[in-house]
């Protein structure tokens, strides 16, 4: 895999006019020019609405000098040792567990300085290092087993002990070695990565976790476990209990000399250790039983790029989606960024929240349908030419594994994002574009444009941010297709805001769906615990929960009694692959005071049409449900129906597995999609149409069609005071 010749991103992907985006650049041309546009379409699709760019002025504007920027991947910790002197006699020993063991020497730690040391694990047992030297442990290390290893420095020797921690019938594990060595007191030390010549690159980066590393006064070399806590202080050089500071990048020395140190791209904590009893669920009822951190070899928090040009946003720039665009001879990158109105104002009644939590989720999905097929059309239609399968460098999604096999927990804004791009299509789409999340969302933008409805642009990084007085400016708010993932404040925001008179229209499916943490110690980061039930790529391990930034519970808002349907009416209930169909109207629907939602709408079957899958209600739909919160004065307009045989319930839904359900020749009541309407306190109303797909029928036919029609009458009227 190579580096794209022209790739770049931004500091934050949202401001106010007036505010400052810093543009970080890897070019390995010689030069390349930036300017800046107005996204208004971002569909590659050349029967579609197309990409559309309006070039607007910026003090930027121009040519700058390439140069290519590294990205070094792989989390670690870093410890600072200043001067340490050891002592004659000194004991090392940290507690591991290997996640891969593939033949490669995985490092857990490391000492720079005079001849060094390093400490390694194999499939065929533990190795220490000193130079060249090297002794083994003959004893056979396996996955997701703990062991502690320790080196004792005595007599010009060094004793490596191998200990297993966890019980394994009939299995050892256990082992030693010896080396003659004299090792100079080290300025650093890493953990879970071993140096790779001078300066700061790393190789040999563990997949596993590590727990309590401790540095001891004299010789500890009894084949039990050393456990801290029973230790007198007296012994201690140094303690690094990752049990401290879960919520942090930090780690912390409980020694004497205070040598703290910091974790480097974003490991997992708040994971259980090698003495976890499984008696305490939550880490921070116990956090002695969460003192271990997992590392991985693709973990990626912070390309740390240096800033090539910055965009000073003009104060008197309209709110909207801009892209910042640089290119070359043969090269072109835009990089989308959301302009909101000058600080505590809005430009207009309507305002776009663009869920930019979920894009951060998804950020570089590396889908398996990367073929033959998906390159052709590529090519064919000039979609946005680099696909995260192809560059695994930039860090991965929360929808895909490590290489270890464990789920990725975090997503960061601080390395590109090849999904958040104009043109990036998800999916072959036989029927209509394939484009999801950003791109699809655009949908909404171009459509507004053309109804000559004037709107700003949000995020909910900005909700996150400024809470309800963020939405309380507007008259009305429109979701994107897909608002998966809420923190809790996200959510609250929305909540509080429709109890005082808010008129949202909810315009995608499976949103409102899985909760997220983020935290002020690690900006730029989103965290997600797939707990329990769920539609879910990877599932968290028992006891592994709670978000390590804030201590919440993670999983589904539905198993915290805060299901999609307490909110906007409807909830996540069935999804099939990427396609659509219709509705049809309800006779609810035609009672007079409804009336003005279907003014000008034809027929009973509406949205059989569309850039995405083909028909309005597709791909993942909601429900309605009493008993999941939808509230009593729900109307409920339309019905999906005539889904493909490939739609099937949502997990959370299911007793047992679909094979042992009875046979049937009648469609699964639950795999529809409903659409309602509902009006709330102090003048305050809920649209919701419960399908991803929607938004992709709005531009059909020159965005002269039914969805179009019923979506201009809803936002006509919510406008209104």
């Amino acid at each position: 895999m190579s580096v794209p010749p022209l790739i770049a991103y931004t500091d934050r992907w949202s401001t106010r006019a007036g505010g400052r985006i810093e543009v970080k650049v890897s070019c390995g041309g010689a030069s390349y020019r930036a300017d800046l546009v107005r996204i208004r379409s971002a569909d590659p699709n050349p029967a579609g609405p197309g990409l559309l760019f309006d070039n607007v002025p910026a003090a930027f504007e121009g040519s700058y000098p390439g140069r290519l920027q590294e990205i070094h991947g792989g989390s670690h910790g870093v410890l600072s040792l200043g001067r340490l002197m050891l002592p004659d006699e000194w004991t090392l020993s940290v507690r591991v567990q290997p996640w891969l063991l593939d033949g490669r020497p995985q490092a857990v730690l490391a000492w720079i300085g005079g001849a060094g040391l390093s400490l390694h694990v194999t499939a065929a047992g533990a190795e220490l290092r000193v130079g060249e030297a090297v002794c083994r442990v003959a004893a056979p290390m396996l996955e997701r087993r703990w062991y502690e290893l320790r080196v004792v420095c005595a007599g010009g020797s060094l004793h490596l002990l191998q200990i297993p921690l966890t019980p394994d019938w009939g299995a050892n594990g256990g082992g030693e070695a010896r080396l003659s060595a004299t090792v100079d007191p080290p300025t650093t030390m890493l953990l879970a990565a071993a140096p790779a010549g001078s300066g700061s690159v790393y190789c040999d980066h563990l997949n596993g976790r590590l727990e309590q590393p401790l540095l001891l006064q004299g010789v500890v070399d009894a084949a039990m476990p050393v456990e801290p806590a029973a230790l007198p202080h007296a012994a201690f050089i140094a303690w690094w209990d990752f049990s401290l500071d879960i919520p942090t990048l930090a780690i912390s020395d409980r020694g004497p000399h205070r040598l703290h140190g910091k974790l480097v791209n974003l490991p997992t904590r708040a994971v259980r250790g090698a003495f976890w009893r499984g008696d305490v669920l939550r880490w921070s009822e116990a956090p002695d039983q969460y003192g271990a951190v997992h590392f991985h070899e693709d973990d990626l928090y912070d390309c740390a790029w240096d800033t090539d040009f910055v965009f000073d946003v003009p104060a008197h720039l309209p709110s909207g989606v801009y892209g910042v665009r640089i290119k070359t001879d043969m090269e072109q990158d835009v990089i989308p960024v959301f302009i909101l109105p000058p600080p505590d104002t809005a430009t207009a009644k309507v305002a776009v929240l663009f869920p930019t939590y979920t894009y951060q989720v998804y950020a570089n999905f590396e889908r398996d349908n990367f073929d033959d097929s998906y390159r052709a059309r590529r090519a064919e239609w000039g979609v946005y030419p680099h696909h995260p399968a192809e560059h695994r460098e930039f860090g991965l999604s929360t929808y895909n594994w490590h290489s270890d096999g464990s789920g990725v927990a975090f997503s960061s804004q601080r390395r590109p994002v090849l999904t958040f791009r104009p043109g990036q299509m998800a999916y072959v789409d036989l029927k209509g574009s394939g484009l999801r999340h950003f791109p699809a969302d655009m949908h909404l933008a171009i459509w507004l444009d053309a109804m000559g409805i004037a709107w700003d642009a949000i995020t909910d990084h900005d909700l996150e941010r400024e809470g309800m007085v963020l939405l309380s400016r507007y008259r009305c708010v429109l979701t994107g297709s897909h608002p998966e993932y809420q923190s809790p404040a996200t959510l609250d925001a929305l909540h509080d805001w429709l109890a005082e008179g808010g008129r949202l229209a909810y315009l995608g499916g499976n949103g409102f769906y899985w909760r997220v943490a983020n935290s002020a110690a690690v900006p730029d980061a989103l965290e997600l615990r797939r707990s329990e039930g769920g539609t879910r790529a990877w599932a968290a391990d028992p006891g592994e929960y709670y978000h390590a930034f804030d201590g919440g519970y993670g999983g589904l808002w539905r198993r915290q009694d805060r299901a999609p349907q307490r909110l906007v009416g409807v909830g996540f209930s069935a999804q099939g692959r990427f396609e659509g169909s219709h509705y049809r109207r309800t006779q609810e629907s035609y009672a007079a005071d409804l009336a003005w939602i279907f003014a000008g709408v034809a027929g009973e079957n509406i949205g059989g049409f569309g850039f995405s899958g083909g028909g309005a209600a597709g791909f993942e739909l909601d429900r309605a449900d009493p008993l999941l919160g939808t509230p009593p004065n729900v109307r409920l307009l339309a019905r999906s129906e005539g889904h493909q045989a490939h739609f099937g319930v949502t997990l959370e839904d299911l007793l047992v597995p679909a094979a042992y359900a009875l046979p049937t020749n009648r469609p699964d009541p639950l795999i529809r999609s409903d659409m309602v309407y509902f009006e709330t306190a102090k003048g305050g109303a809920v649209f919701s149409v419960g399908s991803i797909t929607f938004c992709g029928s709005l531009p059909w036919n020159n965005f002269d069609n039914q969805v179009s029609t019923l979506l201009r009458n809803v936002v006509t009227r919510f406008m209104a005071e």
